[in-house]
């Protein structure tokens, strides 16, 4: 641990270059920019296509590993081997799209796909287990912000696609492999554990609100300028004016620990006086008679010391058993309770972790198949550039991230409402959005799209929040990528599996082919119709399935936040 005096600029800083970090983590996001090269160039129909797609989800989300080191490993180490995945995985993309390198058999380039994109899963551990660590207080004010830079991923990397690039799918297989590594290497220094902030700075919620406010900025802009470019002709050097000012943007977060630095906060004297006053009192009950105090409980370890006298069917029969404790007769390890610090063996024996699991699961592996196949679903109702529909996509996706954190931390804070409330609204909306995409009818695509990546972003940044405070922040790293199992899951069940099997089906009928003889483009609603039908009904049962989970850990949301304030359990302070 870092030890840092009064100040919190160890944490600040460590923010402000995780937000780089994350939107170098969104790598994968990258896959339909160059997916169309991988079909024309290798000759690949689109079921090939799809399992490509699934190889990218899997590698993206796959994350069990990175989990399990995050406690064992400094995060610097974490980064590096992510850099090094980005490196080897895509450079073999690059070798096979650039035709450097002939005939690369295509399960060596499903597996590369799987490593560069696990690159991803490095990178967003390291710095989410850092961070939720740093500000523990603030666990979905962190988890929204991060996840949001991490969904503006996508435009960025379009950005620099289109504008610097000038949509050369080798070049940007090129600076995945080379670029995203050097950034990593760049922000290792800088992205370390340290003395958590404590929430108690009056500051706080407006730095907070400022790094909320430069995200907004930077999507907006990256949203107006990739429709600009595709309008008009840019010159060159209005195109470099653009990425440079979109840099500038990116930058914006570390204006708070500068100017902390430079203007650093002194106590209130109000804030002065409550210090004295508390230690004051601290001395005065060390001065008495110590078995006349008694330890202050938080909410949670008062419900658990409550309900400790009752079993499962309300007796009072763990009455004499914890008395013989107390008297030391014997020593019984208790279970943790939900809100305490869980092994993984301990939650994955519980209900809840399984009903989250599933609820996540329906939210991104249906809206990540709507993400591999969106310049498909464009071409096939006569959308010639499928540019814009990406970054509404990725520009929906960040509102999502960013607002699922800010509204969910609001309303946990003011009316102790589970955040999972907010993955039922979203999913119930998903239903309509893919009704919308089923029918075709015009112009519906691009709201349909935009409607679509907000609903699906909020789902990242309600499960990240929720699992810290089911479960602890002692093995968030392995719980949170555990349920990131379920976009790769749902990739490979409604992407690879249904999706691409209905498109080129339908593709072969309406060229009179064999479906394994298929390789031309479908055209036409019925290319995903039935596809949108049954991600509708899966998401029918999510719905219900969060009512469920919602309903059951409302409790638990009354024992954290009751008065309105984080607490955090004694388990997790220890």
């Amino acid at each position: 641990m870092v030890n840092v005096k009064g100040g919190t600029r160890p944490p600040w800083v460590g923010l402000g270059a995780a937000v780089w970090v994350q939107i170098a983590s969104g790598n994968a996001y990258t896959f339909p920019l160059y997916s169309h090269s991988l079909k024309t160039v290798l000759g690949f129909n689109q079921r090939q296509l799809t399992m490509l797609g699934v190889a990218n989800d899997i590698g993206e989300n796959v994350g069990l590993v990175p989990g399990i080191v995050s406690n064992k490993l400094a995060p610097w180490v974490v980064l590096l081997i992510g850099g090094l995945a980005c490196f080897f995985g895509y450079g073999v993309l690059w070798l096979a799209v650039s035709e450097t390198v002939t005939s690369i058999p295509y399960w060596l380039l499903w597996i590369a796909l799987c490593i560069g994109t696990n690159s991803s899963a490095w990178l967003t551990t390291a710095v989410l287990v850092t961070n939720m660590r740093n500000f523990p207080v603030n666990r979905g004010t962190v988890a929204g912000i991060l996840k949001g830079y991490g969904g503006l991923s996508g435009a960025v990397f379009t950005e620099i696609y289109s504008v610097l690039l000038r949509n050369s799918s080798s070049e940007l297989l090129l600076f995945l492999a080379i670029g995203v590594p050097v950034l990593c290497f760049i922000m290792m220094y800088f992205i370390r554990p340290c003395t958590p902030a404590s929430g108690d700075d009056s500051a706080e919620h407006g730095h907070f609100l400022f790094a909320q406010i430069a995200s907004f900025v930077l999507g907006l802009y990256l949203l107006s300028t990739t429709i600009l470019d595709d309008m008009l002709n840019l010159s060159p050097l209005i195109s470099n004016t653009i990425v440079a000012i979109m840099v500038i943007l990116i930058m914006a977060p570390l204006a708070i620990p500068i100017k902390m630095t430079l203007y650093p906060s002194r106590p209130s004297r109000s804030e002065t006086l409550d210090n004295k006053a508390g230690s004051s009192e601290s001395l005065i009950q060390g001065e008495g008679n110590a078995e006349k105090t008694e330890p202050l409980l938080t909410p949670v370890s008062s419900a658990i010391n409550q309900e400790s006298f009752y079993d499962d069917d309300g007796n009072e029969s763990e009455v004499a058993m914890l008395l013989a404790e107390g008297e030391g007769a014997i020593k019984r390890k208790r279970r943790p309770r939900r809100g305490d610090d869980f092994t993984f063996t301990e939650a994955i024996v519980k209900a809840d972790f399984w009903l989250l699991f599933f609820v996540y699961f329906v939210g991104v592996g249906s809206g990540v198949t709507v993400l591999n196949n969106l310049a498909q679903i464009g071409s096939a109702q006569g959308l010639p550039d499928t540019t814009i529909l990406l970054s509404l996509f990725s520009f929906g996706n960040f509102l999502g991230r960013l607002g699922g954190g800010v509204v969910s931390e609001y309303f946990v804070r003011l009316k102790t409402l589970p955040r999972t409330v907010w993955m039922t609204v979203t999913q119930t909306i998903m239903i309509i959005t893919y009704l919308l995409f089923s029918s075709a009818i015009k112009g519906t695509l691009y709201p349909a799209t935009a409607l679509l990546g907000i609903c699906y972003g909020v789902q990242f940044s309600v499960m990240i929040p929720t699992v810290s405070e089911l479960f602890g922040l002692r093995n968030f790293g392995l719980f949170f990528n555990f349920m990131s199992l379920g976009n790769p899951l749902g990739a490979l069940l409604f992407s690879g599996l249904l999706a691409g099997y209905i498109y080129d089906n339908e593709a072969a009928k309406q060229h009179s082919l064999h479906l394994s003889d298929s390789t031309v483009a479908c055209l036409g609603p019925n290319c995903f119709r039935l596809t949108f039908y049954v991600l509708a009904t899966i998401c029918g049962i999510g719905v219900m399935v969060s009512i469920v989970l919602t309903r059951r850990i409302k409790p638990v949301y009354q024992m954290l936040y009751a008065g309105g304030s984080f607490r955090l359990p004694q388990s997790t302070n220890q």
